[in-house]
C-alpha cells in the first residue's frame, strides 16, 4: 500500500472514536489484507472486528454483517484501505 491513508480518514477516526489511529498502524493492518480477504466473509469479519477494536470501538455481529454485506456488494478495490476505512467510518 504505497499510497498514503489519508489525514482526513485519520482526522475522522479519532472524531468518531477519540482513539488516534497512525497510519503505521493502518499499513500494518492493510499488509495483511489480500483480495482474498475481500472475497471469503469468514476473513472479511475479522478485518471488520480488527478495525474496530484497533479504533477502540466495539463493533456488534450485527454490524459487522451489515458492513461485510455492503463491503462485498460495492465491489470495492480490496487494495483501497481508504476507502473501506470511510465506509466503515460512515
Amino acid at each position: 500500500m504505497a499510497k498514503q491513508i489519508g489525514k482526513d480518514v485519520l482526522n475522522v477516526v479519532k472524531k468518531k472514536t477519540g482513539k488516534s489511529i497512525s497510519e503505521k498502524d493502518i499499513h500494518k493492518l492493510a499488509s495483511g489484507v489480500k483480495p482474498s480477504t475481500m472475497q471469503s466473509e469468514a476473513e472479511l469479519k475479522k478485518l471488520i472486528k480488527k478495525v474496530g477494536a484497533m479504533a477502540g470501538v466495539n463493533v456488534s455481529d450485527s454490524l459487522v454483517q451489515e458492513i461485510a454485506s455492503a463491503v462485498k456488494k460495492s465491489g470495492m478495490n480490496p487494495n483501497n484501505m481508504e476507502q473501506i476505512m470511510k465506509m466503515m467510518m460512515k
